[in-house]
């Protein structure tokens, strides 16, 4: 074993939780921001059955990873029940949330306060660089089924997707 592990040090990790259907720039810039302050961040892909997105898992997954390849200590999984849980089974202590609005935070709160009380599982909050202050995968799904154009709001691979995607609709 090499790294912080092997020399006694115990190694931070994070996740950042998210449907990301489809990833954005502003999801791409929170979990870079918490790549530099972590040794591990995993994102961690919701299952929701009850909802039918865009894209399956298997492709958000796959485009997660395209798209955070440069960043050598992502991990990218899919998940489904209690993030708690997600965070437990792999020794997990910290959840990274990123904030557009205090619309955003009144919600967030509330689930760091239960996250916290069920399992003692932290969650650090992340401003939302402004430049994505307004972003979110429904938006860039509706705007771009509407022809619109979403190039810069989603990585390259993640624009060709979205474009394949809305053809076939």
């Amino acid at each position: 074993m090499t790294g912080p592990e092997s020399e006694g040090k115990q190694v931070r990790r994070a996740v950042c939780p998210g449907s990301f259907d489809p990833i954005t720039n502003g999801h791409l810039d929170i979990i870079s921001r918490a790549s530099r302050l972590y040794d591990e961040v995993y994102v961690a892909v919701m299952i929701n059955k009850s909802k039918k997105g865009l894209f399956e898992i298997d492709e958000r997954i796959d485009l997660i990873r395209q798209v955070t390849s440069e960043y050598a200590n992502v991990r990218v999984e899919a998940f489904h029940g209690l993030l708690v849980d997600f965070c437990k089974e792999r020794d997990i202590p910290a959840i990274v949330k990123g904030l557009r609005a205090v619309s955003d935070f009144d919600y967030e709160l509330q689930m760091a306060q239960m996250n916290n009380g069920l399992t003692g599982v932290e969650t650090l909050f992340v401003p939302t660089n402004p430049t994505y202050s307004f972003l979110s995968s429904s938006l860039v799904k509706e705007v771009a089924a509407w022809g619109g154009d979403v190039s810069h709001l989603v990585p390259p691979a993640v624009h060709d997707a979205l474009t394949r995607r809305l053809r076939k609709d």
